[in-house]
């Protein structure tokens, strides 16, 4: 019999960096959770993907058990590491701060394409082209 689901919880985490402070600690602390264990578990997952915040979905049982399923870090993420800048403009339709290849755009759609609500890569792409478009970054 499946065990029943109390709660799924929702957080995004520098990888590799997940302690028990805030956020993480008071949020499963109300679940009843073993935050240190959790925070080793995701630590240990994550360790490979430094420098990003990992979006996870965490679900709590109501026999004080959980399971994690990590997602790819968000789209915006990715471009600023693959355009090099470190932040997008305040102004995306005016200044441009950097521009991208369609291969570059593909490597990045084909890394997320699994949280993406998208049939094909090429809709992935058309996703990821508009998260560029909108930090004012150009595709060529």
């Amino acid at each position: 019999m499946a065990k029943k689901i109390k709660a799924i919880v929702k957080l995004q985490i520098p990888a590799g960096q997940a302690t028990p402070a805030p956020p993480v600690g008071p949020v499963l602390a109300q679940h009843g959770l073993n935050i240190a264990e959790f925070c080793q578990k995701f630590n240990d997952a994550t360790k490979d993907n430094q420098g990003f915040k990992i979006p996870v979905e965490i679900k709590v049982f109501e026999d004080r058990t959980y399971d994690f399923n990590l997602k790819q870090p968000p789209v915006s993420d990715l471009l600023k590491k693959i355009a090099g800048i470190e932040k997008g403009s305040g102004s995306p339709n005016k200044k441009k701060v950097a521009k991208i290849t369609n291969a570059q755009l593909k490597e990045v759609a084909e890394k997320k394409f699994p949280d993406l609500n998208a049939d094909d890569i090429e809709a992935a792409m058309k996703i990821v082209k508009g998260t560029a478009k909108n930090m004012g970054i150009e595709v060529e």
